[in-house]
């Protein structure tokens, strides 16, 4: 399994603790926000809304909480969110790529680079590591009860890239490009998606010492815990002893 979809897996376990759900609810309710805002409040209509809520019911938001994000969202007090990104090197000459939603620039910028300084990471500019990464559609299914084979041979007729199965998770990445196409197919197979998103894969990984390793770790989580940033990207090979001891934390 790859490293970018083993620890994946080791933060949705990570997050099935209190705080760390209301961490994602509120980066999913930003989600809706954007979306409704700019495609408006029916997601029959509107895709980038039918994701972000099909997400959020993937995750386990209660039906009032989405309905709610989504009429707050088309109301004149909707906060507005803007997308910021930023890019750069962590410890050991591991690449990161942080996405932010926030309605607080300055406040955004200040708390991102606090981090990256704190942890010894060095921010670059924007576009520096386009090289070092895909942006691709990335599928997750829990696995169980479904037949997969056949549903692998259905999958593979639509052109994915990649069909792993780790524990009772699958993971389904395909192109940019095909997001929709591979989206719609798992919708008409009436398969069950708990997060689908267009992310930033590593070309190739970077391996390097354990405690060494722990340390980008430390840091990856820390930008994650940040309220204004939404997603984490790196190539750090999440090696089979490095996942054992953060799933041990």
């Amino acid at each position: 399994m790859s490293g970018h979809n083993k620890w994946s897996t080791i933060k949705r376990k990570k997050g099935a603790a209190d705080a760390k759900r209301g961490k994602i609810f509120t980066k999913i309710i930003k989600e809706i926000t954007i979306a409704a805002k700019e495609g408006g409040g029916d997601p029959d209509s509107n895709p980038q809304l039918r994701l972000a809520i099909q997400n959020a019911k993937g995750a386990n938001m209660p039906k009032d909480n989405i309905e709610r994000a989504i009429k707050k969202a088309v109301g004149a007090d909707a906060v507005n969110y803007i997308e910021v990104s930023f890019e750069g090197y962590a410890q050991s000459g591991i690449a990161v790529f942080v996405e932010c939603l926030t309605d607080n620039n300055n406040r955004t910028v200040a708390s991102v680079r606090s981090i990256f300084n704190k942890y010894g990471g060095n921010l670059g500019t924007n576009g520096s590591l386009n090289f070092l990464f895909n942006r691709n559609g990335v599928f997750t299914i829990k696995s169980e009860g479904l037949d997969l084979e056949s549903l692998a041979l259905e999958m593979i007729d639509t052109g994915i890239d990649e069909f792993e199965v780790d524990d009772d998770i699958l993971t389904i990445t395909c192109a940019m490009e095909l997001f929709g196409a591979v989206n719609k197919k798992l919708d008409e197979l009436g398969i069950e998606v708990e997060e689908a998103a267009l992310e930033r894969v590593p070309i190739d990984t970077k391996t390097i010492d354990l405690e060494s390793a722990k340390k980008v770790m430390k840091f990856i989580e820390a930008l994650e815990d940040d309220d204004d940033v939404q997603n984490v990207y790196h190539n750090l090979e999440i090696t089979d002893e490095l996942a054992e001891a953060l799933e041990n934390e």
